[in-house]
């Protein structure tokens, strides 16, 4: 809060579960606060300062068409609408059935040409593919790959060492998901969860990214303290205003959820984004205040109640705090 941690815990095991069944791993090694979780959607933030960044320096504009950088893309789509879910593509795409065997380069061609299916500029409807391609945008006008540009314009900066994509080792990170088709024995851990994301290798727009609390809550609090030095405060302004998207049960901005219930709890006003994995990250400026949870909730299995519930509880406890 302001700056300084005002609460932290710890609790729970990395991994309990040793397949999908529920049967108990031999080795359960506890939670820290140092440990590392797949943050799953929160990796849209990053995609979303890194355009954002990329914008600042003019090398790509947020209203101007996707074609521009890929002309293979529907000259509707903008940057814009891509962040704000408005750009009419499907909320889904498993490339990995569609192209089995196909490289990830192959895969992520394919991604960028996926049609239109839905209206253009609203309502909303939540895309993975959108924020696949937004990244994939911001590939092309930074120069470099997406974890290239996320390390070089914010987790390097920062100072984030816990913070990437494709982690070395599993050590010290959470489980998730008790899953077919994954190499090496027991549950999903050290390798992303989304099965687009590991369709595509791993890294992509929309889900990658690894990170323990505490350089979550530094990303956080750059945001909240005005985003030096990774984003002028007009960026973050622009990121954090309402765009007026229709039909959204929350407000939205560009890459971020405001006064979302379902990660906000009490914290009106806040804005942030939850990863299906159990994680979230909520904002609130007007309390000077940042909100990590990280669980693996989809462990072994997806479907486990009470992650809304959770949620709820640790906002209302900030709020208690702040």
């Amino acid at each position: 809060m302001d700056g300084s941690v005002a609460a932290s815990a710890a609790t729970g095991e990395l991994v309990r579960y040793a397949d999908a069944g529920g049967s108990l791993a031999t080795e359960r090694p506890p939670a820290s606060l140092a440990s590392i979780f797949d943050l799953a959607s929160i990796s849209k933030l990053f995609t979303t300062v890194v355009l954002l960044s990329l914008a600042e320096e003019g090398r790509l504009g947020l209203d101007e068409p996707a074609t521009a950088l890929l002309p293979e893309a529907d000259p509707r789509i903008t940057p814009r609408r891509l962040l704000t879910h408005t750009a009419g593509l499907p909320p889904t795409r498993r490339i990995d059935r569609e192209l089995p065997g196909a490289d990830a380069g192959a895969r992520m061609a394919a991604m960028v040409r996926t049609p239109i299916l839905h209206p253009v500029g609203g309502p909303y409807l939540y895309s993975d593919v959108g924020m696949v391609m937004a990244g994939r945008l911001a590939e092309l006008a930074g120069g470099a790959p997406l974890d290239a540009l996320v390390r070089a314009r914010i987790t390097g900066v920062l100072g984030l060492t816990g913070t990437g994509y494709r982690p070395d080792r599993p050590d010290g990170i959470a489980a998730t998901e008790c899953k077919a088709g994954r190499p090496g024995p027991g549950c999903v851990r050290g390798v992303v969860h989304d099965e687009t994301a590991y369709a595509l290798g791993g890294v992509a727009g929309h889900a990658g990214v690894f990170a323990p609390a505490a350089d979550l809550l530094a990303f956080g609090e750059t945001l909240q303290q005005g985003g030096g030095p990774v984003l002028s405060p007009g960026s973050v302004a622009e990121m954090t205003r309402d765009q007026g998207v229709r039909d959204a049960p929350f407000r939205h901005g560009l890459g971020v959820r405001i006064g979302d219930p379902g990660i906000t709890g009490p914290l009106d006003g806040a804005y942030g984004h939850s990863g299906f994995t159990g994680t979230s990250l909520v904002i609130d400026p007007a309390r000077r205040l940042t909100v990590v949870l990280l669980t693996n909730a989809v462990h072994p299995v997806r479907g486990r109640p009470g992650i809304r519930e959770l949620r709820a509880a640790v906002a209302a406890e900030a709020l208690r705090l702040a």
